[in-house]
C-alpha cells in the first residue's frame, strides 16, 4: 500500500468561527493549527487574558488527499484557500515559524496599512507568510506583489493577496 504524504493546508472559516472548526476538527481527529494570539482585555471592572485567532478566518490543516473531504464538511469551513486551481500547501518550516512567534510574543496586533505602487512589502498573514516583494497593482480588495525567491536567485513569483492588512510596508 502506497503512503499518502500529509501537507499543511489552510481552510477558510465562516467569521469568527476559527474556534469552532478547530473542535469539529478535534472531534475527528484531524490533525489541525488555529493559532491563538494571547491578549489582555479591559472591562470595565476588570481584565481578562483571552485567547483570540491570529488569523481571521483561517485554520491550519495537515492532512493528506483523502482526508479532505471530512474537513469540508465540517460547519463553518466555507472551503480550502487555492493558489493556481490547487489547495495551497503550506511548508512545514511556516508553521513552525509560526508556533515560534507566538511562544515569543504575546498581545500581536496586526494593523491595516496604506500601501502603494512600488513599495517593498512584507505578508505578515495567511500562507504567503513572511515572503516579501514590491507591490506591482493595487485593486479594490486585492494588492498584487512580486517576491523573489531568496533561496533561488532566478526565481520571480507573482501573488495576489486579498487582505491588505496582512502587509507590512
Amino acid at each position: 500500500m502506497i503512503q499518502q504524504t500529509k501537507n499543511w493546508y489552510v481552510v477558510y472559516t465562516k467569521p469568527r468561527w476559527e474556534k469552532n472548526v478547530a473542535r469539529q476538527l478535534e472531534q475527528k481527529k484531524i490533525e489541525h493549527y488555529c493559532p491563538l494570539n494571547r491578549v489582555q482585555r479591559q472591562w470595565s471592572d476588570r481584565k481578562k487574558i483571552v485567547f483570540e485567532p491570529l488569523f481571521s478566518s483561517y485554520v491550519f490543516v495537515h492532512l493528506d488527499d483523502t482526508e479532505m473531504l471530512p474537513v469540508r464538511q465540517a460547519d463553518g469551513v466555507m472551503n480550502f484557500v487555492y493558489w493556481l486551481s490547487k489547495p495551497a500547501v503550506i511548508r512545514d518550516e511556516e508553521i513552525i515559524a509560526i508556533r515560534r512567534f507566538l511562544n515569543e510574543y504575546e498581545n500581536i496586533r496586526l494593523e491595516k496599512a496604506i500601501v502603494n505602487v512600488n513599495d517593498r512589502v512584507r505578508i505578515t498573514g495567511g500562507p504567503l507568510m513572511e515572503r516579501q516583494g514590491n507591490v506591482l497593482e493595487i485593486r479594490s480588495k486585492t494588492v498584487k506583489s512580486l517576491s523573489a525567491d531568496p533561496r533561488i536567485q532566478h526565481r520571480r513569483r507573482s501573488a495576489e493577496n486579498e487582505h491588505r492588512d496582512h502587509l507590512i510596508v
